[in-house]
């Protein structure tokens, strides 16, 4: 299904009205947290350390515009991406958006190898049907392995295909160290990265494609009678960050890439063999804070999180997903704005 000019123009349009919103309201929410708290920026801030004895851990921080390289350890030591290589999946995923050779409300077939994924998953079954913006909010949201597989298949003929095609991607990003076996980053020897390739992609992700990146700061949607919340906790807990991706796999660890605003400064960071999400989270934390620190920003205070404004709802496999009303938790307004400009980007091409 190919859109028509006016189709993309308004996508393109849309694209806009959300990265304006966007850059002004981590502004705004920057502002009120150290507003709120600055003298918790008076306290020292512990420094944050590799895991002791740990030989998979890797870590980096960027600043996103220019690529500069404010903290690294291990950056270029191959590791395995687990559920980052989704990352890639929806990279591809928003190319084919914007050239018009795929659209949201496009039909997914759901093979039996796509629903064979082992966990975490949607639980797809064999010869259903869903969306491509279904598949895309399970793949942000729950990391669904079977929604990833399908989009791969979508995309590539096969998944195997399809992860080849992934690989030529990462190549012409620059990822000269990172090779693709599948879509979801599920378990292979042969599956790798790094820490400083999954910055370059996260960066390009950011800035390619402004008008899709939103997704990633999805809270949750609903499907099939329950809510799935985002797995990616920092959106949560860390003032300014709007994705991008958790994964885990035992012999990768737990993986985290962040995207953080704060003062009109973008900070890229990735987490790479942490022990647990816990550490991941209070990892990356303290690598944001301390490059925010490098490029003379306040790091943004904690605060108490009401995160979560807004869901998307599915209730059948080959339904359109919908937008639904606020939850009943009380939020930040600047917040609420920030989900609110998807959710009228998500209503208007539905009205």
């Amino acid at each position: 299904m190919v859109m028509s000019s006016s189709q993309a123009s308004k996508q393109d349009q849309w694209g806009a009205v959300i990265l304006v919103g966007l850059k002004a309201i981590t502004s705004i929410r920057c502002m009120m947290w150290t507003a709120l708290g600055v003298a918790s920026f008076l306290a020292p801030v512990s420094p944050a350390r590799a895991q002791v004895g740990s030989d998979r851990y890797s870590s980096i921080v960027v600043d996103a515009g220019s690529g500069t390289v404010l903290s690294g350890v291990n950056t270029d030591e191959l590791r395995h991406p687990a559920s980052l290589a989704k990352i890639m999946t929806a990279y591809m995923l928003f190319e084919a958006l914007r050239e018009g050779r795929l659209s949201f409300d496009q039909p997914v077939p759901v093979s039996a190898h796509a629903a064979a994924q082992q966990p975490s998953k949607l639980g797809l079954l064999p010869g259903t049907v869903i969306t491509v913006e279904q598949a895309l909010l399970g793949l942000v949201t729950k990391s669904a392995n079977d929604a990833a597989a399908a989009l791969g298949e979508l995309m590539g003929g096969d998944e195997g295909r399809f992860a080849q095609m992934m690989t030529l991607q990462a190549r012409s990003l620059g990822m000269v160290q990172t090779t693709f076996r599948n879509a979801s980053g599920l378990p292979d020897p042969d599956q790798v990265t790094t820490a400083r390739d999954l910055a370059l992609l996260a960066r390009h992700l950011v800035q390619d494609y402004p008008m899709y990146y939103p997704y990633f700061s999805t809270p949750g949607f609903a499907w099939h009678g329950r809510m799935i919340p985002n797995n990616d906790t920092m959106l949560l807990t860390y003032p300014g960050a709007d994705g991008i991706k958790a994964g885990y796999i035992a012999t990768a660890g737990h993986n985290l890439v962040t995207s953080a605003v704060c003062a009109g400064m973008r900070l890229v960071g990735v987490v790479l063999g942490a022990a647990s999400s816990r550490e991941r989270d209070r990892q990356m934390t303290a690598l944001l804070d301390q490059g925010f620190e490098r490029m003379d920003v306040l790091p943004p205070a904690r605060v108490a999180s009401t995160h979560l404004p807004w869901v998307v709802s599915t209730v059948h496999a080959a339904a359109m997903p919908r937008v639904v009303g606020p939850v009943l938790r009380a939020v930040s307004a600047a917040t609420a704005l920030r989900h609110g400009l998807v959710r009228n980007r998500l209503a208007s091409r539905r009205g």
